[in-house]
């Protein structure tokens, strides 16, 4: 049962599944483990994030396309919510059409995208996608009575997933079952269906073309494959992904924004966390963006407190204070890539065998 669910592709390391178990059990039941609005934030965006980074890793590790275009779409996915949920009201249909909208959108820009520019050098598609996803970037921002301008959108969700909305009266382990919570495991249960089916793509047929493509383009063409329509369907579902991610974000904040969806800082973050995780493998990206996330959230405060516990010792306080937790995530993110070059998963794979 559990390889057909993974679709064959088992973790094949001790360390690995052990690493994935405690990342998926720690998830599926965050809201009982870890209490507080704070760690059922980061939750949730590292669901979101793992999401995300698998869609990126099905055209960077599984098709060798690198692309800047990323977060393009998955503003679209936030902006089709809030556009929608702001405009017809805070209904289920009216998440629904937003939903279909920004798919439809997401889907039409993909093609476009695929068939005009995956014909050229690797260098100059990534060039094109940065510069469509800037002036997407700036069109939202223009466009101020739609998205909101610089300012962002915010707006209602349905009454059931509000955080006045009560499921049942009683508390269940010490929880009340709140809208937030019900909102929280749609994003989950979403996440992981999405996973599960990036799974399924990369271990089918499909999947075994897309990597004979990132090894040897020329080699695929002269046996027979179509190089170019394959990469425009990768690169549709990849982007179909990545709009739904920004929808189950959308979901979650109730408020959509160019610095929430379409900063060019969230694509370095995705492109750090297929590469810790590792290229090519979608486990991957359940460790780099549970790593990431985490990191961004809790590494200042581990700081404060080492550097309070240093207090007394020269020139180790003003090292370790959080203003300076950037530097800190830099310098652990170059040695993971030097010391990890296939990545995480890479590596205890390499370790197994």
């Amino acid at each position: 049962m559990l390889h057909r669910l993974l679709s064959g592709d088992l973790p094949r390391s001790h360390a690995l599944t052990v690493a994935l178990v405690v990342v998926l059990v720690s998830l599926a039941f965050a809201p009982f483990l870890f209490p507080g609005s704070q760690s059922l934030n980061v939750a949730a965006k590292i669901c979101v994030f793992i999401v995300l980074a698998a869609s990126y890793d099905l055209l960077l590790g599984y098709t060798g396309i690198v692309s800047f275009a990323h977060t393009m779409f998955y503003g679209i996915g936030g902006y089709g919510v809030a556009v929608a949920m702001h405009g017809i009201g805070a209904t289920w249909g009216a998440m629904g059409v937003g939903v279909a909208l920004a798919l439809l959108l997401s889907l039409i820009l993909a093609v476009v995208i695929g068939l005009f520019s995956l014909r050229v050098r690797a260098i100059f598609f990534a060039m094109i996608t940065l510069a469509v996803a800037s002036a997407f970037a700036v069109l939202a921002s223009q466009l101020r009575d739609i998205t909101g301008g610089e300012d962002g959108r915010s707006y209602s969700v349905p009454a059931m997933l509000r955080p006045s909305f009560r499921l049942i009266e009683d508390q269940v382990l010490g929880v009340s079952i709140t809208g937030r919570i019900l909102t929280y495991y749609l994003v989950f249960f979403a996440s992981l269906g999405l996973f599960l089916l990036a799974l399924r793509i990369v271990n089918s047929p499909f999947g075994r073309v897309l990597q004979a493509i990132r090894e040897n383009e020329f080699r695929a063409e002269a046996l027979g494959y179509r190089v170019v329509v394959y990469r425009t369907v990768a690169s549709v579902l990849s982007a179909t992904m990545a709009t739904l991610a920004g929808v189950l974000m959308a979901l979650w904040l109730r408020y959509t924004g160019p610095d929430t969806t379409l900063s060019f800082a969230i694509m370095i973050d995705i492109l750090l966390m297929v590469v810790i995780g590792g290229m090519g493998t979608l486990y991957g990206a359940v460790l780099g963006a549970a790593i990431f996330i985490l990191a961004q959230n809790y590494l200042q405060v581990v700081m404060g407190k080492l550097s309070a516990a240093t207090d007394g010792i020269p020139l180790l306080p003003q090292l370790l204070h959080p203003d300076r937790w950037l530097l800190w995530l830099g310098i652990l993110f170059v040695l993971s890539v030097y010391f990890f070059p296939t990545g995480i998963v890479g590596r205890l794979r390499a370790q197994r065998r």
